[in-house]
This record gives structure tokens, C-alpha cells and sequence, in this order.
């Protein structure tokens, strides 16, 4: 079961082990392409980081990403690491359906773990849920997400609630992955028994 939806993962979640050091480009390269490997062009670390730039652009849809993509400058596009069309020497992006692709198949589980910190040396930690502004789609309910910072500000990791239950259920969960003897853990009353 995916730490981030209800549905079920089909690959197993990248372990964070050793991944504090290492940039988003190597901790992404850690985790595994969903695609089949027939008819893919480009590379999968490469989407990733181009829909990660474009959002943290302003990029709010994934037609806003695919334009952002596709006005990038061929430098930006080299560094992010996007195909490369030897013949014209010219980087190409990726287009919005295969960026939308891409984004929606990767697990989130495994994303959240690679871009979260371990909280060793932290003094305290907190627990708290939210529920996702415009996430909501026709009858279903709007994404709550249950997420642990340090007190310095780092993301720990983050999961997704399953529709008809709560953070009481998943607050265990979403710390049980960690080592946190001497850290202070802090959440809503809701959780005391």
C-alpha cells in the first residue's frame, strides 16, 4: 500500500538511507522509472526536474509546466539534464502530456521519502495534517495530508490520509520510519489517548 494514496504501490519505496547529503537530482535517480521501457525518450530524473522547476516558477496546472518547459532556455534544459537531439545538438522537453504522465505514475510515497530529511540532531519534531486547498474533485473528498517538520524547518516526510479515516490512524505511520529517541514530538490533543 502506497504511503500516499489508497491505492496499491507497484514498486517498493527507495530507502532515505544515506540521502541526506546528496542533491534532488541524486535522490531522484534513486527512485524507480514507472514507465515501461519501450518507447521512452526522455529521461525520467529530467521530467521530474523540469516539472519541479517550472512549479517552483509559479507553474500552477501542468499546461502552465509544459509552457515553461517548452520556453526554457537550452542551457537551463542542459543542466536539468532533458534529450538531447545529437543530430541539431538541440536539448528538447518534454510535453505536458508527458510530464502530466510521468508526475502522476511515480510513486508519491517513494517522493516524499527521498525529498524528506532523517530528523537525527533535531530537537524536537512536529506532527500536523491539512487538508489540500482545491484537491477536491466532484463527490470525493479533498486530499488531508499528515506532515512532520523539525523545529528548524526541515520536512521529515509527508503522507497522504485515506479517505474515511483520520490522522489519529496514521500519525504512528508516518513517524514509524524514524529513530527518535531524544526528540521531542509534538501533534494536536487529538492524539493523546
Amino acid at each position: 500500500m502506497c504511503r500516499q494514496s489508497a491505492t496499491v504501490c507497484l514498486v517498493k519505496s527507495p530507502s532515505l538511507a544515506g540521502c541526506s547529503e546528496l542533491s534532488l537530482a541524486e535522490r531522484l535517480v534513486r527512485l524507480p522509472d514507472p514507465r515501461h521501457r519501450r518507447g521512452v525518450r526522455h529521461p525520467f530524473v529530467a521530467v521530474l526536474l523540469i516539472a519541479a522547476s517550472a512549479v517552483v516558477a509559479g507553474a500552477r496546472s501542468y499546461a502552465a509546466i509544459g509552457q515553461w518547459a517548452r520556453s526554457a532556455p537550452q542551457r537551463t534544459l542542459a543542466r536539468l539534464g532533458a534529450r538531447l537531439l545529437t543530430s541539431l545538438n538541440v536539448r528538447i522537453a518534454p510535453s505536458r502530456s508527458t510530464i502530466r504522465q510521468i508526475v502522476s505514475t511515480v510513486c508519491p510515497g517513494g517522493l516524499a521519502d527521498l525529498t524528506g530529511e532523517v530528523p537525527a540532531g533535531a530537537e524536537s519534531v512536529a506532527a500536523d495534517g491539512k487538508s489540500a486547498r482545491g484537491s477536491r474533485h466532484g463527490q470525493s473528498p479533498a486530499a488531508h495530508l499528515l506532515a512532520a517538520m523539525t523545529s528548524d524547518g526541515r520536512t521529515v516526510t509527508r503522507l497522504r490520509v485515506p479517505d474515511k479515516t483520520n490522522e489519529i490512524t496514521c500519525c504512528a505511520a508516518l513517524l514509524d520510519p524514524f529513530d527518535l529517541a531524544g526528540i521531542v514530538v509534538t501533534a494536536d490533543a487529538l492524539h493523546t489517548a
